[in-house]
């Protein structure tokens, strides 16, 4: 049964979950990373037209496969698109053995007590059924964190497990991605912080309700090994936030049991206007680099 099989490769694979997940805000920095200017596009189509052709052309790189890559996180566009006319995520699995997940967060809310909590997600309802259909194994939030505060980061990430427990009752892994702001003061603090909220709410969890985590990469080295521990997470994945690919590898090979799953860190580096042999030799040396990094811990 596929989805078993994706079980398992999430559990036990060796590698990195690719983050494909720009969404309309992130999406004109990072075609402006790949070599795409604002004047490129006229209008939200055709930029995401464009944003859908990269991540295409990544896809289909020949070193982009479930050897060293567990997973890919997707936009809801790039889910409802297709890729060598296949559905998205079919083509992902049944063509790569890469499983799917799908961003299901609609942007954050103004800051308050520290933290951005995430817009209402009315449409998880819709949204979830489809991605059931589609074959999709899971799904991503993302909430930020800018200070160590308390009252704050209890708010995120109680949010974050009532979301994932309605994305749970779809029969899909819900990965959590409460960010913790690379550049705010006390860091360390506020990763302390997370990590006892979230083991709180990990303990009232049904030994059959799992949940996937996706963290900041943290100052002190296996802070979150009790959350890679846990009986109740499938996976703790971490974020490269901002880091530079080689900062982020190497913070990352120091956590034991943690993987990547990069965004920006992946892409870097690629351009549109590379011929395929280059392109396709930049993103196999990423995918190298971020996989020796995942495989490390």
């Amino acid at each position: 049964m596929a989805n078993e099989e994706m079980a398992k490769q999430v559990r036990d694979g060796a590698g990195f979950i690719a983050a494909l997940d720009q969404s309309g805000g992130s999406t004109p920095k990072a075609l402006a990373a790949y070599g795409v200017p604002a004047d490129a596009y006229a209008n939200d189509d055709e930029m995401f037209d464009m944003i859908h052709a990269m991540r295409s052309r990544i896809v289909n790189a020949p070193a982009f496969t479930g050897d060293k890559i567990v997973g890919a996180i997707l936009f809801e566009m790039t889910m409802d698109g297709e890729i060598n006319d296949k559905p998205s995520a079919q083509f992902l699995w049944e063509d790569r053995k890469v499983v799917p997940f799908l961003k299901i967060d609609k942007g954050l809310k103004e800051e308050a007590d520290g933290v951005q909590l995430m817009k209402p997600m009315d449409h998880l309802d819709t949204v979830l059924p489809r991605a059931v259909s589609y074959g999709v194994f899971g799904t991503k939030a993302r909430s930020v964190i800018n200070q160590a505060n308390a009252d704050g980061i209890a708010a995120i990430i109680a949010q974050q497990f009532d979301e994932g427990k309605r994305v749970i009752a779809h029969g899909l892994v819900p990965i959590l991605e409460p960010e913790i702001n690379i550049k705010m003061a006390d860091k360390a603090r506020a990763e302390v912080l997370l990590r006892d909220a979230v083991l709180s709410h990990l303990e009232a969890l049904a030994p059959d309700e799992k949940v996937m985590l996706k963290l900041t990469l943290p100052e002190e080295a296996n802070i979150y090994q009790p959350l890679v521990d846990h009986p109740n997470v499938m996976r703790v994945v971490a974020l490269s936030g901002g880091y530079t690919r080689a900062e982020a590898n190497a913070r990352l090979a120091q956590n034991k049991g943690v993987i990547a799953s990069f965004s920006r860190a992946l892409t870097e580096g690629l351009s549109a206007d590379q011929d395929d042999a280059t392109f396709n030799d930049t993103i196999s040396t990423t995918i190298d680099e971020v996989y020796d990094a995942s495989v490390a811990g």
